[in-house]
């Protein structure tokens, strides 16, 4: 069997309990396009983007993570992945496909977060008044908001991070760093990775009494310029900035998180490493190194991002 069977993060699904307002954050203030609308669903893709979406926003009851979506390698590979989250007992079976990508194989983690996996894929048709002459560009750079570049990772909160960090390494993930608490070897935070970037997936271990719960997902800029920009943008329009603009120590990123209007965590996020070999790490960091924030000052007394997540259990903070 290949090692390795995902190649990206294609897309994730976030639940809005406010659509319009969550719609105007990502268009407006962080400069997503919007690549259709179907039902109670709405399709967006940063301006670097190849796919027809990175994100879809579907209008719920509930904040939250609707599900998570991986590309596979190939076509033998999701086969043989599917073969692997069968053998696991976690598979919620085949989907005809959605927009933007043909049919898929749903599952779920040990936690019972919904994932997807598929291989055929829909590439983002450029209008007109988008084309570049710049030919491995998707579309212009039009600068609106933030204009964030590209989706970059998804961050699950979990009752059982060595659960599911494990079950991801079974799909061919590799295990980058880890967040151990002093003293013993219980996992706060796993970070995992299908690509050569730090992390395409954080595993996170919640604390707040939930289940299954969204932590955040982080869209990329190129530079800590446009992250610091960004939380200038988002002060302007009385965005709550709940940590940063600061530097973490695990992944090395710059980063902000911010909350958008239906609740949902959103990380800002710039920096990093890339990693190209196969067998490094896990990068073990303990909980008194502080790996969140490497420097930058002391994290706000407000900062709950290892209790608040989506859907809430308690009212998020505004």
């Amino acid at each position: 069997m290949p090692r390795h069977l995902i190649s990206q993060l294609a897309h994730v699904e976030l639940l809005t309990p406010r659509p319009d307002q969550t719609m105007w954050f990502f268009k407006e203030l962080l400069g997503l396009e919007e690549s259709a609308r179907e039902g109670q669903s709405m399709y967006l893709r940063g301006w670097g983007e190849f796919f027809h979406h990175s994100l879809k926003v579907t209008e719920a009851k509930q904040s939250g993570l609707g599900h998570a979506a991986w590309r596979a390698d190939g076509p033998e590979a999701l086969e043989h992945a599917v073969a692997v989250i069968e053998q696991s007992g976690l598979g919620e079976g085949w989907i005809d496909g959605d927009l933007g990508h043909g049919r898929a194989y749903q599952f779920r983690n040990p936690e019972g977060h919904l994932n997807e996996i598929f291989w055929e894929v829909e590439r983002y048709q450029t209008p007109q008044h988008l084309r570049t002459t710049i030919k491995n560009h998707p579309q212009k750079y039009v600068g609106r908001g933030a204009a964030v570049r590209r989706l970059d990772h998804v961050n699950m909160f979990t009752t059982n991070v060595k659960g599911c960090r494990q079950f991801y390494q079974e799909l061919g993930f590799n295990y980058h760093e880890a967040i151990l608490a002093d003293g013993s070897d219980f996992e706060i935070g796993a970070f995992l990775s299908a690509t050569n970037i730090s992390h395409d997936l954080g595993i996170v271990g919640d604390t707040g009494g939930g289940k299954a719960r969204l932590n955040h997902i982080a869209y990329w800029q190129d530079t800590r310029e446009e992250v610091l920009r960004t939380a200038d943008i988002m002060r302007d329009q009385d965005i709550f900035i709940e940590f940063g603009p600061t530097r973490h120590g695990i992944s090395e990123a710059f980063f902000l998180y911010v909350y958008e209007p239906g609740g949902n965590r959103i990380e800002i996020y710039s920096g990093g490493y890339l990693n190209f070999a196969p067998d490094w790490g896990p990068i073990i960091w303990r909980i008194s190194e502080h790996p969140i924030l490497y420097w930058g000052g002391v994290p706000p007394a407000s900062l709950t991002s290892r209790t608040y997540g989506t859907p809430p259990v308690e009212p998020p903070m505004s």
